[in-house]
């Protein structure tokens, strides 16, 4: 029977997580939990303890929350179950229209008003995007294969593949295990992005990447916002790497998406625009317009570097290299991004330069024979930069001197660990870099996710990414991580990027650490 789950045994499960230090302890504990689920319930907890609503997002902000937290008393009502937890959040979901904000507000007081202050808590964190628990999603994934016996790469894959861990598991209760072996990749469903890693030494990178051919793709990497296009007949999906819908701001991808000699495809690219001289727009600024205007001004471009799906046939577990004739036969070259076949470091090093004449930051180095690995952050894609930047969460800001008081200036800055969505290590602060627009853009932005003020200093919940660049990688004493940024300054701030997909400390170490 499903339904009647109460919401204390799944907020208990993410206590005994929360204050689990081990990987396999905190998997035992979901499984443990999930093993006595099914239908719906399975469905809710797993989507809640990996930090998803199972459902749209609520319509519900921040400062709305803390009004609702602050006007609840006592505990008061029968106890919450999963499926009333669900019905709240989709009732959210439908409320529109006039009076819609205060409709918005009774519902979650009433929700808040029945839950225990644990559950409060699990709801508030929930709800906002933040439910630090120290489970990502993989490990969910890893616990509901343990308790259902299933294969978790297979569990992995089919729900990368689905976009939806509730069809998934609909799937294998109707059909077991085998039935993870039926869900595909289908157009007009975003598909998390393969991604790739920060490259080291071009040498070693090169023999890893090589293989038996002994070459690597050099591609362009484009300063870009990461678009993935679904074409299935006359429909047409634009979704961001983040897998947020931009279709409406984005009438000239749609446009070329339906000029498109297919029936249905799926590709994988780059948006930019064009400013003076035909360089492309810092991607700062083209992030402002996405949001404040929905679009780029008409001055959008798309140009791709991978093709997934063609005319009823997924094409991710073809080699990189048959990847690439399939997109190149179906693009004209203005919409490809350029690459070469390289076989030794100088050659990397002129496809470089040519990607930074062209007004991009860098190469992105493919393994020739690898398969596209939804979701991941493999080592079949390297990253290469003329200078190396590093995406980190801003950890806290202290308040400016002179022309910068009454601005926070100086940024903490934190790696994420790689296993523990709760651990951020500290490797140093900087100010430089900063322009007046954005210290005032980042002080509004701080102080709306503070969890901690002083005269000094302004701690923040660690959410906001910004790409730092840096000279060097230096041992310290200083930080927790052991580890100092040597001339550390901003780059830009990377909305499009969550704190689970900063730089860990693990690919930061494996950088060239000098002596001190």
């Amino acid at each position: 029977m499903t339904g009647v789950t109460p919401l204390g045994d799944v907020v208990a499960t993410w206590q005994t997580v929360r204050a689990s230090a081990g990987r396999l302890d905190k998997r035992a504990q979901m499984a443990a939990l999930f093993a006595r689920l099914s239908g719906d319930d399975l469905r809710l907890a797993a989507s809640y303890l990996s930090g998803d609503l199972a459902s749209a997002p609520p319509g519900v902000g921040w400062a709305a929350l803390q009004e609702a937290l602050r006007a609840v008393g006592e505990t008061a009502g029968a106890a919450l179950t999963l499926d009333d937890v669900d019905r709240t959040f989709a009732e959210l979901v439908a409320t529109s229209g006039a009076g819609a904000q205060r409709r918005r507000g009774e519902l979650l007081g009433a929700l808040l008003g029945r839950a225990a202050p644990a559950e409060r808590e699990f709801l508030a964190g929930l709800i906002t995007g933040e439910l630090r628990q120290g489970a990502l999603r993989a490990l969910v994934l890893e616990a509901l294969a343990l308790a259902r016996g299933l294969d978790a790469a297979a569990l992995r894959r089919a729900v990368m593949h689905a976009g939806s861990l509730a069809e998934v598991l609909a799937a294998v209760e109707r059909g077991g295990s085998a039935a993870l072996g039926e869900v595909t990749l289908r157009p007009l469903v975003p598909v998390e992005p393969m991604l790739a890693s920060t490259a080291g030494d071009l040498a070693e990178a090169l023999a890893e990447l090589g293989g038996s051919v002994g070459a690597v793709a050099a591609e362009w990497k484009l300063d870009g916002v990461r678009v993935q296009v679904h074409k299935a007949g006359d429909s047409v999906r634009i979704f961001t790497r983040s897998l947020r819908d931009v279709t409406e701001g984005a009438p000239e991808l749609l446009a070329l998406a339906r000029a498109l000699p297919v029936d249905s495809v799926i590709l994988d690219g780059e948006a930019i625009a064009r400013g003076d001289g035909e360089l492309p727009v810092p991607f700062q600024d083209l992030m402002s317009e996405f949001q404040e205007k929905g679009r780029a001004g008409g001055r959008l471009q798309a140009m791709f570097f991978d093709i997934l799906y063609q005319d009823g046939e997924p094409l991710v577990d073809r080699p990189d290299r048959e990847r690439r004739a399939r997109l190149e036969a179906l693009l004209p070259a203005s919409l490809v991004i350029p690459r070469r076949v390289v076989a030794d470091v100088p050659a990397i090093a002129g496809a470089l330069d040519e990607a930074i004449a062209a007004g991009h930051e860098g190469l992105v180095l493919k393994d020739l024979e690898s398969p596209y690995a939804a979701g991941r952050r493999g080592s079949n894609w390297r990253k290469v930069k003329r200078a190396v930047t590093l995406d980190l969460v801003i950890l806290a800001a202290e308040w400016g001197h002179g022309r910068r008081r009454g601005l926070l200036s100086n940024l903490h800055l934190g790696a994420r660990d790689a296993t523990d969505v709760t651990r951020f290590w500290m490797l140093g602060k900087t100010f430089k870099g900063l322009t007046d627009r954005m210290l005032r853009e980042q002080t509004e932005s701080l102080l709306a996710i503070a969890v901690d003020k002083t005269e000094w200093v302004v701690r923040v919940r660690p959410e906001l990414v910004v790409e730092i660049a840096f000279d060097a990688v230096l041992r310290s004493r200083r930080y927790d991580s052991g580890l100092a940024l040597r001339f550390a300054r901003v780059k830009r701030f990377r909305p499009d990027k969550l704190a689970a997909q900063a730089t860990t400390i693990d690919e930061i170490r494996k950088l060239s650490v000098p002596q001190q």
